[in-house]
């Protein structure tokens, strides 16, 4: 079946239909991994964002209930430029088009991801919409022009949980566990804002021997402080983190109440907001699997998992708030800290593998955190 993509700038390209049959239109953005199309897929982070992956075939290992990084696809929309028929895998449940199908998420592909990402390198991240079938290419567009812009937006109201729900130490996976006696001396309580979490923060927080009760994106930081957590956890999410005001406040209280504060992506946005900063709308972003970052304390470099458009405004950052990393493609803001609060924040993925476990300290240094307040 044939598809188009339009965007609002008036290109337009022709290929098939990857996925659903119907139209879809978000935020038109490019991820540069060349694996893990399913966490990408599942991400709550790529919530109103059409996603081209610019390796030039996806779907050739399948899709398993393993890799998921939350209840469904959250994408807006699947951009490909090749997609493998068959799953070639013996994890695989099945082949990436009839995932999409069962999931009601519109793909295109047979186009050309590289000029497409090219224009979106060039002239920045664009609104555009994908309809299968027979369409005119400028309706593609129309419908792009269409579509609701990123700023200002709160998606985080459209996939966070409903409601407060326990994810237990026993949770973690087989594979990729850490030392015992790097683990927590104690079962320790983590909550946390779910503000579009990934699951396989969760799956961390269990192998370090954490218990977490995950809040719903409005819930009141009072809720979270009545459980007399060891630490709190702010996850990433999705869209503008200006628009979050209650989050900010929320994230502000929890500063103010003096316990030990770990955010990461959006949530590290949220701090930097609460704390007196300032964010940006990006370019094109940052979305890949082979960012380096520089820990400015040690001078380390990390390779990194990021999915983000939005940074914090290195001129806003105040007094009380020190930069510890730094990205080594753009120099923008990575990680920040408290200097007199237990409360700490990273723009980037430290539960993901592109490293593949550069990052997975930081996990431990929030259990430090917690067990020297003990």
């Amino acid at each position: 079946m044939k598809a188009i993509l339009g965007l609002e700038n008036s290109t337009s390209f022709i290929g098939t239909s990857a996925g659903a049959s119907g139209a879809t239109s978000g935020e038109v953005v490019f991820n540069t991994s060349m694996t893990g199309y399913q966490e990408v897929l599942t991400d709550p982070s790529y919530a109103g964002q059409i996603v081209t992956m610019t390796c030039p075939e996806i779907g050739n290992y399948g899709v398993t209930p393993e890799d998921v990084e939350s209840r469904g696809p959250k994408v807006a929309g699947f951009v490909i430029r090749d997609q493998s028929p068959v799953a070639s895998n013996w994890r695989a449940h099945g082949t990436l088009r009839d995932y999409l199908v069962q999931h009601g998420i519109v793909a295109i592909a047979d186009i050309d991801t590289r000029a497409l990402t090219r224009i979106l390198r060039s002239a920045g991240v664009m609104r555009g919409a994908i309809v299968t079938g027979q369409v005119d290419p400028e309706e593609a567009v129309a419908r792009a022009r269409g579509a609701a812009r990123m700023e200002g937006s709160d998606l985080v109201r459209e996939v966070t949980c409903t409601a407060p729900f326990d994810w237990s130490a026993e949770q973690g996976p087989e594979e990729f566990v850490v030392d015992p006696g790097r683990r927590s001396k104690r079962p320790l309580r983590i909550a946390a804002y779910d503000f579009g979490m990934k699951w396989n923060i969760l799956r961390r927080f269990a192998t370090y021997g954490c218990g977490v009760r995950v809040f719903p994106a409005s819930a009141p930081a009072s809720d979270l402080l009545a459980m007399e957590p060891d630490g709190v956890f702010l996850s990433n999410g999705p869209g503008d983190p200006a628009a979050l005001e209650y989050a900010i406040a929320s994230a502000r209280e929890l500063v103010e109440a003096d316990v030990p504060v770990f955010g990461i992506c959006l949530g590290h946005q949220i701090l930097a907001l609460a704390s007196g900063a300032r964010t940006f709308k990006m370019k094109f972003g940052h979305r890949g699997a082979n960012h380096p970052v520089k820990q400015l304390a040690s001078g380390k470099v990390e390779i990194t998992s990021q999915n983000h458009g939005f940074a914090v405004d290195p001129e806003s950052v105040p007094g009380h708030m020190a930069v510890t990393h730094l990205n080594l493609y753009d120099g923008t803001i990575e990680g920040l800290r408290h200097t007199a609060r237990p409360v700490f924040c990273v723009q980037y993925h430290p539960e993901a593998s592109p490293g593949p476990h550069d990052a997975d300290y930081l996990f431990r240094a929030f259990m430090d955190e917690i067990e020297r307040r003990q």
